[in-house]
């Protein structure tokens, strides 16, 4: 079962520094550390942070969500780009007829989109999908045959909780995450079209297992 605070007990872990921890108190530890002290300082000073504060300043420095998946329904790819107006930042979508002076073969396509409202489409599509009982029974078989031998109720629990867990992830890792659910997002005159992989829930639901299945059987 995968709970939502399981991604902040890794991050506050003294494990992962060669600790051993007894009754709340760190001590040198006799295994090798696996993450390095600046890096686990970096870490603490962000998770420190106000969290609204941390998510803006992710959003600014890390990856476009859609960036390579995003295409108008002529095929035209949509790059992210911003205007700045004030001490505020606009991000969007826009398509390459644009950026290469281009006539755009459809009219009716939008040819500049808020990255903001498509990302949060996306992303809703992508939470919607993780609660379907067809996807949840296709993510059961697709692991069975894969041979993991994860029990069916932890699966549901997984999918389940995956839009908590999206919560308390960095952007990086959500941008991560939406490249191996996400095949494609079309922009027609009517909306969007969003095809999600199946097996690439799969893949996402294995990684969120595989370490509570780890450390349980420790």
């Amino acid at each position: 079962m995968v709970d939502k605070g399981y991604l902040y007990r890794v991050l506050v872990n003294r494990v992962y520094r060669g600790d051993a921890v007894h009754k709340g108190k760190a001590y040198p530890g006799e295994h090798q550390a696996i993450i390095d002290e600046q890096l686990w300082d970096q870490v603490h000073a962000i998770l420190r942070q106000n969290p609204r504060k941390r998510a803006n300043n992710t959003r600014a420095q890390a990856p476009a969500l859609l960036k390579g998946l995003i295409f108008t329904a002529t095929g035209a790819a949509m790059t992210p780009s911003s205007t700045k107006k004030g001490a505020r930042r606009y991000r969007y979508y826009v398509s390459m007829d644009v950026i290469k002076n281009r006539e755009p073969s459809d009219e009716g396509i939008p040819r500049r989109l808020p990255a903001d409202l498509v990302e949060a489409a996306v992303v809703t599509e992508l939470r919607r999908v993780m609660r379907a009982p067809s996807i949840t029974a296709q993510v059961i078989a697709h692991l069975a045959r894969e041979g993991h031998a994860f029990a069916e109720a932890d699966v549901i629990s997984a999918l389940q909780t995956f839009e908590d867990v999206w919560g308390q992830l960095f952007l990086a890792e959500q941008t991560r995450i939406v490249q191996l659910l996400v095949r494609r997002v079309t922009v027609t005159s009517e909306g969007l079209v969003i095809n999600v992989r199946t097996d690439g829930v799969s893949g996402v639901m294995r990684d969120m297992m595989a370490p509570r299945k780890k450390v349980a059987a420790e």
